[in-house]
């Protein structure tokens, strides 16, 4: 079978799936996440909807220096896409982002990518230190959960060693299912950049 034949039907079947599946409703209901929470969350944070957290995807190096600079990630040194992920407490994946460039802060991807338009009124969201949301949340009349800053202090107090150490232990979560993902190794070579190009909805810059 030669090979573009072998290219064709990959990519027929790969939009297929996307298209069908892509479809499918898997950001978790109130009622799903209550019953399912796990007695960590429970004790602690038991109104969290979502835990957030991005990944990068290396992209081939593009020859224009305007889109090098969209796509340049300072967090990873290199040209890259960026996703935001969200689970919920017991982990399954309910929320997956369009692909954004590299250059994208996890608020601006945060806001652009719909999520906020899911969460409802009472709800939490935990996540990392960078996603600077709390303003966004706070619109939402949503709850905001990331480890403590230190600040102007000297050192952290016992409680916020104690909250930043039970965050970690609970948003691991996110980072497993981010692995999970990525042990298919579908994306360990770097993504051609023509390939975007022919398929400019994979990739959305917002200026900003």
């Amino acid at each position: 079978m030669h090979i573009s034949s072998v290219s064709r039907k990959l990519n027929t079947w790969s939009n297929y799936l996307y298209f069908c599946l892509g479809s499918q409703m898997i950001w978790a209901t109130r009622e799903d996440i209550d019953r399912h929470m796990p007695e960590g969350f429970k004790r602690l944070y038991p109104k969290t909807r979502v835990i957030l957290d991005c990944t990068e995807l290396f992209v081939q190096t593009p020859s224009s220096l305007l889109l090098q600079s969209q796509c340049y990630s300072s967090y990873k040194s290199n040209t890259t896409l960026k996703g935001l992920i969200g689970v919920p407490p017991y982990g399954a994946i309910s929320f997956v982002s369009s692909l954004y460039s590299g250059c994208i802060s996890d608020k601006e991807i945060t806001r652009a990518s719909g999520i906020l338009d899911l969460l409802q009124p009472g709800d939490s969201v935990m996540a990392d230190k960078g996603f600077d949301i709390e303003d966004l949340l706070r619109a939402k009349g949503v709850l905001l959960n990331i480890p403590p800053f230190l600040g102007g202090n000297d050192q952290f107090t016992v409680q916020d060693v104690l909250q930043t150490k039970a965050i970690a232990n609970l948003r691991i979560h996110v980072e497993r299912a981010i692995r999970r993902v990525k042990e298919y190794h579908l994306f360990d070579c770097d993504i051609h950049y023509q390939f975007l190009v022919q398929s400019l909805k994979c990739i959305q810059w917002h200026a900003f």
